[in-house]
């Protein structure tokens, strides 16, 4: 599924979604059919190991019609993993410019991942085996190299936010203990009293701190966002004095392209007498 929806994350044509759902029906039916025996396996209490330590009383259903209803929908899964990789070997070729490049990434990632995987069989466990089977560790590597690359799915936001939020946490959870350790410690407050008042003390905290840790963490990590806020910002300080309406007008026509980068502004103004 990464392999198919990289790199945007979106299916085109629209007929690949009906593709996906079925390889997910596929995948669901195959992962029930291993799992659950298992699973019943341990609720019951009656697990019975291989010498290799492998469950014997569980894993593909036993009987001729359920084993080869399994093995086809095996088939069908290895199927529609090829007509992933067909899939985007004809985006490919179709490409250009900045999608094209990165679609080599994934390219070379999985070319590199299956030579690794075919090297790995023959060699078995030894160190050469163990050497080539770290490169199947590439296709993820060369994915987590395009996205940081190309910015895609809004990456810089998703740092942006994981890293504001666990500062955020971080810092209200350490503000709280300390709330909670000075009251009982220090003032021998009684342990209700002086956890309710540090859950209020933390709580009228977070919407400010988190502004605050948000903006610093966008001047690093989401400058896009910051630019904008900061165009946005010198714009309404200017506004204040403005008294023309052209230029007005004009201003926010060219705050609006300089922050959102649209194909097309328009700007209507009602007047009255």
């Amino acid at each position: 599924m990464v392999i198919l929806l990289f790199p945007d994350g979106r299916l085109t044509p629209r007929r690949w979604r009906w593709v996906l759902w079925a390889y997910a029906g596929l995948a669901a039916y195959f992962i029930t059919v291993v799992w659950v025996p298992t699973i019943a396996a341990v609720a019951r209490h009656d697990v019975r190991l291989d010498s290799f330590g492998d469950v014997t009383n569980a894993g593909l259903p036993s009987g001729g019609a359920a084993t080869a209803a399994a093995v086809l929908v095996l088939v069908l899964i290895g199927g529609t993993w090829l007509s992933f990789v067909a899939h985007q070997v004809l985006s490919w070729r179709r490409a250009t410019g900045e999608r094209r490049q990165q679609l080599k990434w994934l390219a070379g990632g999985g070319a590199i991942t299956l030579v690794s995987f075919v090297l790995s069989i023959p060699f078995g466990s030894g160190i050469p085996g163990l050497f080539a089977g770290t490169g199947i560790a590439a296709l993820p590597v060369r994915i987590g190299v395009g996205i940081l690359k190309y910015r895609l799915y809004d990456i810089d936001r998703i740092i942006s936010r994981t890293l504001a939020y666990a500062i955020v946490t971080g810092l209200l959870v350490g503000v709280y203990t300390g709330l909670v350790l000075l009251a009982t410690q220090v003032f021998r407050f009684h342990t209700p009293v002086a956890v309710a008042a540090s859950t209020l003390a933390a709580a009228a905290l977070f919407n400010p701190l988190r502004r605050r840790v948000q903006k610093t963490v966008d001047r690093r990590f989401n400058r896009a966002r910051y630019d904008a806020d900061q165009t946005v910002t010198a714009f309404a300080a200017c506004l204040k004095d403005a008294v023309d309406l052209d230029a007005v007008r004009d201003d926010l026509a060219g705050v609006v392209h300089q922050a959102l980068e649209p194909a097309h502004v328009s700007v209507w103004i009602s007047q009255s007498d």
